[in-house]
């Protein structure tokens, strides 16, 4: 009997795919990772990378979802686009806190404001098509636009400008292809918040050229100094049709482990958004979506306190910040980031290195200060590191003391 040896193919396919294969790894979540296993091997670090509240859930939500967790009707699947009471309190919460009114059926309640990130490019874009990036941006929005088959075209605004993209440099990036413009106010990295006339002139600019919107206002109760966040819709109300508006409770309400965000728009754009989902992952957890309603339909009085402690951490690091030699900090007027420049920072000598880059700046601070920070190249072009103030006071003290010490050394 002839034994056949099996054939040798001739072609290896691939492990992992081309698309999910490209995609970066979330440089905040890494760094604040990395903090968290350096400070569990014994080291003191100190971590500015996780864009999170140190606070608890306020009690009163907790306590609503304490009781659905024993209600027996959310033990089971519910509708793909979200409990009705949830997508109305949305509806009620946009007309109170934007000044513009929708209809539950425009409201798509998504496993937190990152799949709510995603699924608003992948229900808006086909192959090809430009979304104008305003940058620095969050790490994950070139990201979700790649994944939906669109090109980030990214548009940069330095510390010069406040961090804030101007209606003329967006028309210079302007191609037939372009498609959308995403518009973030307050911003994660920068803080910065574009004031209600810049905020019309960008709508009334995208109005003019039939250019989509995507708007991220998850920081949109976290603001300063008299800032205030408009609405993109409430400025320009035409812009309804062509808007998709992107929100969650994870940063004012410090419900990040919830995972409850959402979407709203056109009803045609949320109808298919709530197939993708219904595909993807079906119901948000009811227990959470609960927690999400008492959150909503409550007071603001605890979010409140949250940004008052946040308004005080914010005037110590920028204050601090400001003494090191090299270093520019624009005010940041919301969320909770601080957005250093430190180019007059990198090529000087410090304890031997002489970092070239934010990136090798954030290693050098890690390894000799044991503070983390991320480095500006996760958020647009090198020359920046971004510091979350998002932590106990007496930390961010000692962390930013730190980056002053070893930053006095260098020559």
């Amino acid at each position: 009997m002839t034994e056949h040896a099996a054939p040798v193919p001739t072609h290896q396919p691939r492990r992992v795919s081309a698309r999910i294969g490209s995609i970066a790894e979330s440089a905040t979540l890494a760094v604040d990772a990395k903090a968290k296993s350096l400070k569990a091997a014994g080291r003191p670090v100190i971590g500015f990378g996780a864009g999170e509240p140190d606070f608890p859930t306020p009690d009163y939500i907790v306590e609503a979802a304490a009781r659905a967790v024993l209600d027996p009707v959310n033990h089971r699947y519910s509708p793909a686009a979200g409990l009705p009471v949830l997508r109305e309190a949305v509806a009620a919460k946009t007309l109170r806190d934007s000044g513009y009114e929708v209809a539950p059926g425009q409201v798509l309640i998504t496993n937190g404001g990152k799949q709510a990130v995603y699924q608003a490019f992948a229900t808006l874009l086909d192959p090809g098509d430009e979304v104008l990036l305003p940058a620095p941006y969050w790490t994950t929005y070139p990201e979700a636009i790649r994944l939906a088959g669109g090109v980030p075209v990214e548009v940069f605004a330095g510390e010069d400008q406040g961090y804030r993209v101007t209606v003329e440099q967006l028309e210079a990036a302007r191609t037939p292809r372009t498609k959308v413009v995403l518009f973030v106010s307050p911003s994660n990295p920068t803080g910065a918040v574009y004031t209600p006339e810049e905020t019309e002139q960008v709508g009334r600019w995208a109005l003019e050229h039939g250019i989509w919107v995507i708007t991220d206002e998850i920081y949109e109760h976290l603001v300063y100094d008299g800032a205030v966040a408009t609405s993109i819709v409430r400025a320009v109300p035409e812009l309804a049709d062509t808007t998709v508006v992107l929100n969650g409770v994870a940063k004012t309400y410090a419900m990040t482990g919830w995972r409850v965000g959402w979407m709203v728009g056109p009803a045609d754009v949320i109808k298919a958004a709530t197939n993708l989902q219904s595909h993807l992952s079906s119901n948000v957890a009811n227990v959470s979506q609960r927690a999400a309603v008492a959150a909503l339909t409550g007071d603001l009085s605890a979010v409140d306190a949250m940004r008052s402690a946040f308004d005080r951490r914010r005037r110590t690091m920028v204050r601090m910040l400001a003494e090191i030699d090299g270093v520019e900090i624009p005010v940041p007027q919301g969320a909770f980031y601080a957005y250093p420049s430190v180019k007059g920072v990198l090529g000087r000598t410090i304890r031997g290195v002489t970092p070239t880059t934010s990136a090798e700046l954030a290693a050098l601070i890690l390894d000799q200060a044991e503070v983390a920070v991320v480095p500006g190249e996760a958020f647009g072009p090198s020359g920046y590191l971004r510091l979350s103030y998002a932590l106990g006071d007496d930390d961010l003290v000692e962390g930013v003391r730190r980056i002053q010490a070893l930053l006095a050394d260098a020559d």
